[in-house]
């Protein structure tokens, strides 16, 4: 159900220089019900008085359908208008959202083996909610999940530690980190040097066993869209969420 209402900026912090992580409380005091994967709509005005609005995929790991806290990664973008409403957001601010949208979310019925989950820049920020509905998957049926995540750099890589993290405590959870400009000062043994569609095949998509996930930018999506294709993959198991940057 789709739902109108305010948000109040609980919490901040850098993620990397050009990306500000945002946990955000529902001004109502209501809990927010969505479904890992899921995104959010924030709605305000240009300086001229038009409305837009701006979506973001919610970011909370997510044990159960509703959280209290609503966490979202920004990227700002030079000149930009949801920059400039929510770069200078203080704490205790407040913004109009409306939401859960999409369908981006791992579904019940799944029987396979493996995911494959493909994310650049903010992009991660979904796989970031499903981690506990990953743990679920790994402990009931012992599913394996890969995460390749494109970065130009160590810096860029958000939500690193968490991931790095998540992966030592499930053996059945690899974390693949793919740097496309500047290796690691102190490389990880699944550091790979280059883009995510380098890695990929590295890891060989099984066509009748694994179901992909790729979120992020468009060139990233398309690329690996037809990689997974010519690998056999059948297209109803390549699931997308393109991110283009709005100013």
């Amino acid at each position: 159900m789709i739902e109108h209402f305010q948000l109040k900026l609980a919490d901040s912090r850098m993620l990397a220089p050009t990306v500000r992580h945002l946990a955000f409380e529902r001004a109502d005091g209501a809990p927010f019900k969505f479904t890992p994967g899921q995104f959010i709509q924030i709605h305000f005005n240009y300086d001229d008085g038009k409305p837009t609005k701006r979506s973001y995929s919610v970011g909370t790991p997510a044990a159960a359908s509703e959280v209290d806290k609503l966490e979202l990664a920004v990227s700002f973008v030079d000149g930009g208008a949801a920059t400039k409403l929510l770069g200078g957001l203080e704490h205790g601010g407040s913004i109009d959202a409306s939401g859960p949208y999409g369908r981006f979310c791992l579904m019940d019925d799944d029987a396979n083996q493996r995911y494959f989950l493909i994310a650049t820049g903010t992009g991660i920020t979904p796989y970031r909610a499903m981690l506990p509905s990953i743990a679920k998957r790994i402990a009931e049926r012992g599913t394996r999940v890969a995460l390749l995540y494109g970065a130009r750099n160590e810096e860029e890589l958000l939500y690193g530690e968490e991931f790095e993290a998540f992966a030592g405590q499930h053996p059945e959870f690899t974390f693949h980190p793919c740097l496309s400009r500047a290796a690691r000062a102190a490389p990880r043994p699944n550091d790979r040097r280059g883009h995510v569609q380098d890695v990929l095949p590295e890891l060989q998509p099984h066509p009748e066993h694994d179901i992909a996930y790729l979120c992020g930018n468009p060139d990233m999506i398309d690329a690996n869209f037809t990689l997974l294709k010519e690998l056999g993959m059948p297209i109803k198991y390549i699931r997308r969420e393109k991110y283009v940057s709005s100013r």
